[in-house]
């Protein structure tokens, strides 16, 4: 890896990170933020790219999905989107 490719990698996975944290809806930022700090070194390429994805979609239609409240559309329903579910039953003792 060149040292442009590590600056960049860097500053995308710091932008991700405030994108998880400040969305603008409290109980989503509960959730994504401490997962996206424990998890986002570790993302792989695709798992990044869905991520990028899920902090796109609307706060009220991500809260639904990760309460449980509705399910995900199926483009949605990914690795990253199971591995954020458990990391909410982690979190919640279950």
């Amino acid at each position: 890896m060149t040292e442009f490719a590590a600056v960049s990698d860097d500053i995308r996975l710091k932008r991700l990170k405030f994108r998880a944290w400040h969305r603008g809806m409290k109980e989503v930022d509960l959730i994504l933020g401490p997962f996206a700090d424990e998890n986002a070194a570790r993302l792989s390429e695709a798992e990044l790219v869905d991520f990028e994805l899920l902090l796109g979609v609307p706060d009220n239609d991500l809260y639904d999905w990760l309460s449980g409240r509705s399910a995900p559309p199926e483009r949605f329903r990914t690795k990253l989107y199971d591995q954020i579910q458990d990391f909410i039953r982690r979190a919640r003792g279950l």
